[in-house]
């Protein structure tokens, strides 16, 4: 279509100069005046020819960016969806990291129960073996028999109760662990599945000195997720423990619950540590940014946390910190979760 428009235009230029030399027989005065006018549509046509080289010259730049722009993006984009993959991957050995301390600690807690029990079981093993023995002989004594009855009644009193204790600690540590593997919802009592995640981390508090403190009414009940809870609190405190503590200080850990209304809870986790500078305060719950690469830090944990409690609790988490004045979260979710999407 440029190129036969061209052509008319050199046609018409042609016309114009026969024109112009019958114009010079009839009008001579006119000719310079015509040819003037004829040059000057001449440059025009040079002009539209030299802008539609550089606009084809452009087009062609044109569409080689746009192809550059879509491998680019391409590129981008696989990029980021092996990014995501890569991220997903180490957040589900986050979480089984997190369950396998959960299975450590029950195991150290269940083992002062089951101890107590197999020492006292062995000891009346004793005694009933003794008082066995005497009765084959026929020197049980009524002050023997006596001492039997108070040492059996003394044993089985602590071998029931330690049982009991190893009995509720496995059930708390199978309710926890299937809460955080299968992420099933039911009602809960949110006082005593704290109490029951913290169990699980003191393998981890113990033998530093650190404590934490539970406030938290009695008679609260959640309707939601409480593993999702339970793995919230776990990455607090060791997000405490690794940052928060350095060089073998003692901590001191709280939580806080109370209800605002009748319909949310809030829940404080706070401790006593040497808290952050602003900038990094900013940037907690950034994915992968951590003050203490290589040093137990994998810059993930606040990351989980943040997007545990905005998407699987649907509320909101906020931090409180300054240098020397510990760190506070504050996180704030409804009673009865929202139904999942």
């Amino acid at each position: 279509m440029k190129f036969n428009l061209f052509a008319a235009e050199e046609q018409a230029i042609e016309k114009a100069r026969a024109l112009g030399e019958a114009l010079a027989v009839v009008a001579p005065d006119c000719v310079s005046d015509f040819e003037a006018l004829v040059d000057a549509f001449q440059r025009s046509t040079r002009e539209q020819r030299r802008l539609v080289r550089v606009s084809d010259r452009l087009q062609a730049q044109l569409g080689t960016a746009n192809q550059e722009l879509e491998r680019r993006r391409l590129e981008a984009e696989t990029a980021l969806e092996h990014l995501r993959e890569a991220q997903e991957a180490i957040i589900q050995a986050e979480k089984l990291a997190s369950l396998g301390a959960l299975v450590a600690g029950v195991a150290h807690e269940i083992n002062t129960p089951v101890g107590i029990a197999v020492s006292c079981a062995s000891h009346l093993a004793d005694a009933t073996a003794r008082l066995k023995r005497l009765s084959d002989e026929g020197a049980v004594s009524r002050g023997d028999f006596s001492r039997y009855l108070a040492t059996a009644g003394d044993t089985t009193d602590l071998i029931l109760a330690n049982c009991q204790r190893a009995a509720q600690l496995i059930a708390g540590f199978k309710q926890v662990a299937v809460d955080r593997a299968s992420a099933e919802r039911r009602r809960f009592n949110l006082g005593t599945y704290i109490q029951e995640t913290l169990v699980s981390l003191q393998p981890k508090l113990r033998p530093l000195g650190h404590t934490v403190s539970v406030l938290c009414p009695p008679d609260l009940e959640l309707d939601g997720y409480p593993g999702v809870l339970s793995q919230i609190l776990a990455n607090l405190v060791m997000n405490a423990l690794t940052h928060a503590f350095p060089n073998g200080r003692v901590g001191l850990m709280a939580i806080e619950v109370e209800q605002p209304d009748s319909d949310w809870v809030r829940l404080r986790f706070s401790d006593n540590g040497q808290g952050m500078v602003e900038e990094n305060r900013a940037r907690v719950f950034e994915p992968f940014f951590t003050t203490r690469r290589g040093h137990g830090g994998s810059g993930l944990g606040l990351h989980i946390v943040h997007n545990l409690v905005i998407g699987a609790l649907k509320g909101s988490i906020t931090v409180e910190s300054a240098v020397d004045q510990g760190t506070r979260f504050v996180l704030l979710f409804p009673r009865q979760t929202p139904e999942r999407d």
